[in-house]
């Protein structure tokens, strides 16, 4: 809708409804793509595919490669269930449940960190108990997945909660009336009218695993993956080294997010 306003002496002109909405946010979008801009003009001074083919760079993309997929597969297989129980169950202590899924996203990343150490560092008795196994908990790849699960799975959990919230219930009580049971009508109904949401939810989980740094410097600062590499490169040589890790970081993520909004039609930003 437009609106008018007159200046002066009868002369108005027409201020477009969605002037004001376009400008604020246009100034967060140049707020966002300036740095983005800024740091790829430092390509051309960095060795990308040099520093890209040492020893350290290819451990840690390696390692980020193998600890994010299977973080987000956790978060996902025990996520989407906790997410679809909120969506639909009410009981006693619910509100206690939603804050303990929120609680990761408010956290700083290091005092996550510091919280997973008091539960299964070396020193406790779940750390002692799995060492003891041969399976630490911490320095190990298990504690990076460990790391990146617990900053990263309230991502899928909120996300297909909310998917979960859009379907009519009236379809899932026609499929219990049609003798299905509740797993069945979870399987058949919910999760397909879901499954936007819930890839959403997988693919900002995935981002958000394969770019943890605080929790998983704490809990497993080796093996190095991509972002603690990054850190330590910048701390030995500054900014231009980081460039070539931080590219491999956002190619994967991008490439990631790319192909399951191609492929599993979930919804972007710019849907209508």
């Amino acid at each position: 809708m437009n609106r008018t306003d007159t200046v002066g002496s009868g002369r108005s002109f027409r201020v477009p409804g969605r002037l004001v909405p376009a400008v604020l946010g246009g100034f967060l979008l140049v707020y966002f793509a300036f740095p983005f801009l800024s740091f790829l003009s430092r390509t051309g001074t960095a060795n990308v595919a040099a520093r890209l083919s040492t020893p350290e760079a290819q451990a840690a993309i390696r390692n980020s490669l193998l600890t994010a997929p299977v973080s987000t597969a956790v978060a996902t297989v025990f996520g989407v269930p906790l997410a679809y129980l909120l969506a639909r169950a009410s009981f006693v202590g619910k509100r206690l449940v939603e804050g303990i899924v929120v609680l990761p996203l408010v956290l700083p990343p290091v005092v996550g960190g510091a919280m997973l150490l008091t539960a299964v560092g070396r020193f406790t008795p779940v750390g002692r108990v799995a060492a003891a196994a041969g399976v630490p908990l911490t320095g190990s790849l298990l504690g990076v997945v460990l790391a990146q699960t617990f900053v990263a799975a309230p991502f899928v959990v909120i996300t297909a909660r909310a998917g979960f919230g859009s379907v009519d219930e009236r379809l899932e009580q026609a499929s219990r009336s049609l003798g299905y049971g509740p797993l069945a009508t979870f399987w058949n109904v919910s999760l397909p009218l879901a499954r936007g949401a819930i890839l959403a939810g997988i693919t900002l989980t995935f981002a958000r695993a394969i770019g943890e740094f605080g929790a998983t410097m704490m809990v497993a600062y080796n093996p190095r993956t991509i972002p603690t590499r990054i850190w330590i490169d910048f701390i030995s040589g500054g900014i231009d080294t980081v460039v070539p890790l931080a590219l491999a970081l956002l190619a994967i993520t991008l490439a990631v997010i790319t192909a399951v909004q191609r492929f599993g039609r979930i919804p972007t930003v710019v849907d209508g």
